[in-house]
């Protein structure tokens, strides 16, 4: 990770984030616990199992759902 900062879109808004990090890192560093999200990346749902090789880049687009249980 370095001190340069990257733009993308992050639940439809724009935000800072270091550079280099990957999609599971991003994740992390916003607060979001990995097993409780659902991540549709660049307009795609992508797998969680990739989310550790998924380089983030300038411009990229992260629609992140939590997954809440509930009952009746």
């Amino acid at each position: 990770m370095t001190d340069t900062t990257i733009a993308i879109r992050f639940n439809g808004e724009w935000i800072h984030c270091p550079a280099g990090l990957s999609l599971l890192q991003v994740l992390e560093w916003r607060g979001h616990h990995p097993r409780l999200v659902v991540v549709e990346f660049n307009g795609e749902i992508l797998p969680r199992s990739g989310w550790a090789d998924q380089p983030i880049a300038e411009g990229d687009g992260l629609e992140v759902v939590t997954i809440v249980g509930g009952g009746s």
